[in-house]
Parts: structure tokens; sequence; C-alpha cells
């Protein structure tokens, strides 16, 4: 279920299927396309007239070099609904996590989120890796399956609508957002797991739906009882990471949802990148406070 206002802005709609609801924008005329219409380019996607003018204006020497290196336009891949990039951060996350089992293995330890080991001040070392490679480590099989399965089952429904390249900048910023909250928060405590970046892609989805009108009563419910059992004790769960990552990841979904139009991209640009600014900065606060 959409909105009236939604509906009637046919930027929401593929251009040549407007029945078909993208969020996924030709990087040469930045109209909307859906899957079926996209063409990867060597950055984004082109639509399918673009395209066909891409071949138009080719000279006889770029036609010759296709032939020779058998890289014809029409040979081109076809971006699909496919998600991706869901698939992509599963399989890297249970590949880290494989190297985990092996017996004395070092990756946890290099990896995991430790934040005074980004304060050389403190520490005498400085590992700014940390704030997104504990994305990938978990603590046991049942830690990296239950987020794991939540990155798969939001991924299928959000990236298609977002394009690979938004989705995968939600989930890296949200999964920022989150360490830097267990930064602020929970300074000494050493942390592992998506956990984070999972209630980013909750929290933009949340705000996305609200916004197209969808309903979204489910994914309230489900988001408050994660947020609550985050709280219990003695359950070993980082709280912080979730709350950061919410708010972050809906922040973005806000961002998305608010500069959707075409004359609004430069703009959805700048301020994920004042966002990711706005985190850096709020890590200075800790070296305030520690020294």
């Amino acid at each position: 279920m959409t909105s009236p206002q939604f509906t009637r802005n046919s930027d929401n709609f593929c251009y040549r299927h407007p029945d078909r609801q993208s969020f996924v924008l030709c990087q040469r005329c930045l109209r909307t396309i859906c899957p079926e219409c996209q063409t990867q380019g060597a950055v984004g996607v082109i639509c399918p007239e673009c395209m066909r003018e891409q071949q138009k204006s080719q000279t006889p020497a770029q036609v010759k070099a296709e032939r020779r290196w058998s890289r014809r336009p029409t040979a081109a891949v076809v971006s699909s609904d496919r998600p991706i990039v869901t698939y992509g951060i599963i399989a890297t996350t249970v590949l880290v996590y494989l190297t985990q089992l092996i017996q004395d293995s070092p990756v946890q330890d290099w990896l995991a989120f430790y934040a005074p080991y980004l304060y050389p001040q403190l520490t005498g070392t400085f590992q700014p890796w940390r704030l997104l490679t504990g994305m990938l480590v978990h603590d046991g099989l049942w830690h990296i399956g239950l987020n794991m399965l939540a990155v798969w089952m939001i991924g299928r429904s959000l990236e298609p609508l977002l394009g690979h390249a938004r989705f995968l900048a939600l989930y890296l910023i949200s999964g920022l957002g989150g360490s830097v909250a267990v930064a602020l928060l929970a300074f000494g405590t050493p942390v592992v797991g998506a956990s984070g970046a999972v209630f980013g892609l909750l929290g933009a989805l949340l705000v996305i739906g609200r916004h197209i009108g969808a309903n979204i009563t489910f994914i309230a419910i489900l988001l408050g009882i994660n947020l609550v059992i985050g709280f219990l004790p003695g359950r070993g769960i980082s709280w912080q990471a979730h709350v950061g990552g919410l708010v972050t990841g809906a922040l973005i979904g806000l961002i998305y949802a608010r500069t959707r139009t075409r004359r609004l991209l430069a703009l959805q640009i700048l301020l994920l990148a004042a966002l990711v600014v706005a985190l850096g900065a709020l890590l200075l606060v800790p070296l305030a406070i520690y020294t």
C-alpha cells in the first residue's frame, strides 16, 4: 500500500514501466529504472535509451576494440533484482567466521572492535579498521546465524528497492554508527557482530516504509522486541551497537526518502558524506574524556 502523494510522484517509478517502483537511477539521464531496464555500466547502471545512444556515438576504433576484446555492448551484463550485495555480505561474513574456527585463530583478535585501539594517545596503537571489521567476526554459530538470516530477509527486499550501491552504503555506515555508539557508551568493551548494521537496515526500512505509505506495523514490533532483548541483563548483547546502528540507519533512510528526485542526487551524496564526517567527529569525544 502506498500513499497518494507517493503514487503521484513519477520519480518513484520506472519511466518505462510506470507500475514498477524503484530507487535506482540511470547514471546518464538520471531517470528512474527498474531492474529489467538496467544495464551495468562502468559506474552504475544505464537505461536502454542511453545505452543505444552510447552505441551510436562510438567511433570505428572503439567498435573495433570491442570486437577484438569481445566486449560488445550487446554482451553487457544486465542487472537483475537479485540482491547480490546481500549475498556478498553474507558470503564474506561466513568466510571470516570459518577462519575463526581454526584452532588458535587470531582473526577475532585482529578484527573485533575495541574502542581504545582507535586512540594511540591512550594505548600506543591505532587500528581504525576495527570500526568496520567488527561486523565480520561473531561469537558463535547462533550469533552469526541470526545476524545473517536478518541480513538475508531484509536485503532481498530492500536492496532491489534502493540499488546495490545505496544498500551497501547503508550497511557499512550503519555498522560504523554502531561502533561509534559503543565507543561513546561502552568505551572499554570489546564488541563483535553485525548487529549494528542489521539494526541500521531495520531503521532504514522503517523510515522508507513510512515514507511510501507501506504498513510498517510488523517491522516496528520486530524492532521493538529486538531492542528490548538487547537491554536484558546477562545476555552479553551490546545494546549500544544496536541503538547506534538503528539511529544511523534511520537517518540514512530519511536521506534516501527525502532526496529521491533526480535534481537532489548530489545533495543525497553530500548528506551521506556529512553523516560519515559527523560520526567521525563523535569519536573525538572519548579522546576528550579519557585524556
